[in-house]
């Protein structure tokens, strides 16, 4: 969700969610792995105005700033050489706490912003590289007529582009919206692989009423895939990630990355240290538990994209600065024949033979509790 105002990154849960958490409560209690899971995703805590001078509104910058056919391309950014992402809206039915993209300005591209940049997605320039759009915001299930219509403009101006990814939790956060008017929209999509890119992070999430939306749209051949922050006192633990990642198995979702929580602005109480994500991920990979065709890769939304971690891409800590320096597979030059309009973050550091490597801010282990009595002091 695209949409601070002033830095206030209003509370908003949807009824469905309501309803869910009241359920929640209900039947375990207020001090329930459950109810804390779900509670802490979406009401809004005054841990949130501990912000560290560290911390910043973005996780990293990817936009295109650049003149195509004598107007600037808006709404999309680019990290990767064969995706490019477009944000038609901001609008969601609930703020997650945890938003990548909570603390960004609200933009909202108009009809003529979306073709524009439909035409420089398949233009002659783009398109022996490009082939994949990543639409997201805001929720693009949101909005069906402006997501029709950002469709029926990359049909019609990229036709270099084969596979469509929508990024979404309306499934978990409304699901009725997944109905039959969305259903025969897609179809009516022939020539794209669908794909939805999902943010589930407790195994209570698992409603039925998600699941059915879910099977709906596998139903007309989309892939569902999930990636996820590992959140501090939500899903921080091998036991709740254990079951997590067995009902996405269980329910044909491919688990794709477990995040570390990004360094955003109010964010310090939702992350655990990088240490800790890499004692859970080596956990996970080798438990036997459940099928290893369901284990994610564990990964860090660095200043240059994402970087997955094992232990020995940690190359040096600076513990005064709780800094990292991890290693990455990008090279300089590349993202600036993708992107020349790119600018190297401060964090980088560029080695002779362009490989990349960045500072990255760590978290913490402490306590919500510890956490606040810290600032205080």
């Amino acid at each position: 969700m695209a949409g601070a105002k002033q830095g206030d990154f209003k509370e908003l849960i949807s009824p469905f969610l309501k309803a869910k958490i009241a359920e929640a409560e209900a039947t375990w209690g207020k001090n329930s792995t459950q109810y804390r899971g779900l509670v802490r995703q979406y009401a809004k805590d005054p841990l949130e105005n501990l912000v560290r001078p560290v911390e910043r509104r973005r996780h990293y910058e990817s936009e295109v700033t650049i003149e195509f056919e004598g107007q600037p391309v808006l709404g999309v950014e680019r990290l990767y050489r064969r995706t490019i992402l477009i944000e038609p809206t901001t609008v969601c039915a609930a703020h997650c706490r945890w938003c990548l993209r909570g603390q960004y300005p609200v933009k909202t591209m108009t009809r003529d912003d979306i073709t524009h940049a439909a035409r420089y997605i398949g233009s002659e320039q783009q398109r022996g590289d490009l082939n994949e759009v990543l639409i997201t915001g805001g929720d693009p299930l949101m909005s069906l007529p402006l997501l029709r219509f950002t469709l029926e403009q990359l049909e019609a101006h990229a036709p270099n582009i084969s596979s469509v990814r929508i990024g979404s939790r309306v499934p978990f956060h409304d699901p009725d919206r997944i109905n039959d008017a969305m259903l025969e929209m897609f179809s009516c999509f022939k020539g794209y692989r669908f794909e939805l890119g999902v943010n589930v992070n407790h195994p209570v999430e698992f409603w039925p009423e998600s699941v059915d939306a879910i099977r709906r749209l596998q139903s007309i051949g989309f892939r569902i895939y999930n990636q996820h922050p590992l959140l501090k006192g939500v899903n921080d633990d091998l036991e709740t990630l254990i079951e997590h990642y067995g009902l996405l198995r269980e329910h044909d979702i491919e688990a794709h990355y477990l995040f570390h929580a990004i360094p955003m602005r109010g964010m310090s109480h939702h992350r655990t240290s990088v240490d800790r994500g890499l004692e859970l991920a080596t956990a996970i990979s080798s438990c036997g538990e459940f099928s290893g065709r369901a284990k994610p890769h564990y990964a860090v939304l660095s200043d240059i994209g994402k970087i997955v971690l094992y232990h020995d891409s940690i190359l040096e800590r600076r513990p005064a600065e709780q800094s990292l320096l991890l290693r990455s597979g990008f090279k300089y030059q590349d993202r600036m024949k993708w992107n020349p309009s790119w600018k190297k973050p401060d964090s980088v550091v560029v080695l002779n033979d362009g490989t990349m490597l960045t500072w990255y801010l760590d978290g913490t282990d402490e306590t919500a509790e510890e956490l606040a009595a810290a600032h205080a002091s």
